[in-house]
């Protein structure tokens, strides 16, 4: 489904190269998780892919579908049916939830009324939502477990064909965190080819959600790659062993 190959990534504005040679292929009904030190390049892998103009592609390409994406804008990557829970969520004034996701919906297809309101109340109330929340301004004034519900919130809504989930355990507590880990398995469930990439440093979140792969990223490229096991691991002994390493793949 999704295929980077042979990426490398700098800085629009500096000559400062933050991914080398990076390759990573994500089939249909795959959870890859990617893990790895702050500043290795993780959440700008992410930003990448939706082709952020702070960062500037110098080789490789993104193939999503078998459809290269690389050079695509923003809001058309959006349509291919590619969703980012953004570790910051932004809050905008004057755009509701409800607003918002009616839009972007009708971007692609006209959606009856009530069929939209019984979608976006269900997922609401799957969350522990307040009633009032989905008429509120887009994240303003959410708490940071709030705003990363209404990320969820939002892929329920919207059905991406592949979730980036990037640094989505951060600013949760033990029951949010529950609640946001069983909406998306129970969107999984329903949606079976759809494909995951988490982007996290710790393993937290991969109890909740288990992943098919999980591969090691220091550097800017993947060092290892490997099953669940390979975050317990991680979890025991750190990065560590991974910086300045060649590439390998555990059994």
């Amino acid at each position: 489904m999704l295929e980077i190959k042979n990426l490398y990534v700098k800085l629009a504005d500096e000559d400062k190269q933050i991914l080398k040679d990076f390759n990573l292929n994500i089939n249909k009904g795959e959870i890859h998780a990617l893990m790895g030190p702050n500043g290795t390049g993780k959440s700008t892998l992410s930003k990448v892919i939706f082709n952020n103009n702070k960062y500037k592609v110098t080789k490789g390409n993104i193939i999503f579908e078998g459809k290269d994406i690389t050079n695509l804008q923003t809001d058309e990557i959006a349509r291919e049916g590619i969703f980012l829970s953004n570790q910051l969520p932004p809050e905008i004034d004057g755009v509701t939830t409800s607003d918002f996701l009616r839009t972007a919906l009708n971007e692609k297809q006209e959606v009856p009324l009530m069929t939209f309101i019984n979608k976006i109340t269900k997922a609401s109330k799957d969350l522990s939502f307040e009633d009032d929340m989905i008429h509120r301004n887009l994240n303003k004034g959410f708490s940071g477990g709030e705003k990363k519900k209404n990320e969820v919130l939002q892929l329920k809504v919207l059905e991406p064909k592949f979730i980036i989930l990037d640094e989505i355990d951060s600013g949760l507590d033990v029951d949010s965190l529950k609640i946001v880990s069983s909406n998306i398995n129970d969107y999984l469930k329903d949606h079976k080819d759809t494909s995951v990439l988490i982007i996290t440093h710790y393993p937290r979140i991969l109890e909740y959600i288990k992943p098919d792969f999980v591969h090691v990223m220091t550097d800017g490229k993947i060092k290892e790659s490997g099953s669940y096991e390979l975050a317990l691991k991680i979890e025991e002994k750190g990065y560590e062993e991974y910086k300045n390493s060649a590439n390998k793949i555990s059994e």
